[in-house]
């Protein structure tokens, strides 16, 4: 009942925001240079066995995440660079190609598009090949807000009707894929636990979304 409530207070919240402002996604490109070209092609090929000649994926699945701190524009500029920092050891021995997110969520719920939704973006082992990443500015202990939860839905479902989007998973049930036909990790010790973006934060945005009838695991 607890659940049905609040599902009914966000509907009507979102009914009422979007009469008034329009969905709109803002342009903020990373740099997509040739070397991360190079590198992106490599990481298809050397952790999915996939060999092609541009970087682009066909999405099944979108991602949420939280950064674990900072604001749009210091995370902006991480994800701007192609290569990894060198204290991510763990992850630059399996690739020098630095993380990003096709997109990235303000805590206002403004929504800046970093790429191309079917461009390869590095953010969840083992389904980068066919995942968006959404990126949104928070932590453990900065919650995500409200605000995040509406735009979050409402970029669900934008991608839904753009894409063949099956699943809505959150960074930290990614494991559900271990094992099944989408889970094309080459290396089977390359897997790090996660607890992004939360369980609360991810049962509201699916309470927004459930007439999609995307799956959580495969």
């Amino acid at each position: 009942m607890k659940n049905l409530i609040y599902a009914l207070f966000v509907l009507i919240s979102y009914c009422t925001e979007a009469q008034t402002n329009e969905f709109k996604i803002i342009s903020k490109p990373i740099d997509y240079s040739q070397e991360r070209v190079r590198l992106s092609l490599e990481y298809l090929k050397d952790h999915y066995n996939i060999v092609q000649n541009s970087p682009t994926i066909s999405p099944k699945i979108i991602v949420l995440h939280y950064t674990a701190g900072g604001t749009v524009e210091t995370n902006y500029k991480y994800f701007n660079k192609t290569h990894l920092e060198s204290a991510r050891n763990t992850l630059k021995k399996q690739s020098t190609l630095n993380v990003s997110s096709q997109f990235i969520v303000d805590r206002d719920g403004t929504v800046y598009q970093l790429m191309e939704p079917n461009r390869f973006a590095r953010h969840t082992i083992g389904i980068n090949y066919c995942a968006i990443g959404v990126e949104n500015i928070g932590s453990k202990s900065q919650p995500l807000t409200e605000k995040q939860v509406s735009a979050n839905a409402q970029l669900v479902r934008y991608l839904t009707k753009k894409y063949h989007i099956e699943y809505l998973i959150g960074h930290s049930e990614y494991g559900a894929f271990r094992g099944s036909k989408l889970w094309k990790e080459t290396d089977p010790n390359y897997f790090t636990l996660k607890e992004d973006p939360g369980k609360d934060f991810m049962k509201k945005v699916r309470l927004l979304v459930t007439d999609l009838d995307l799956k959580d695991k495969p």
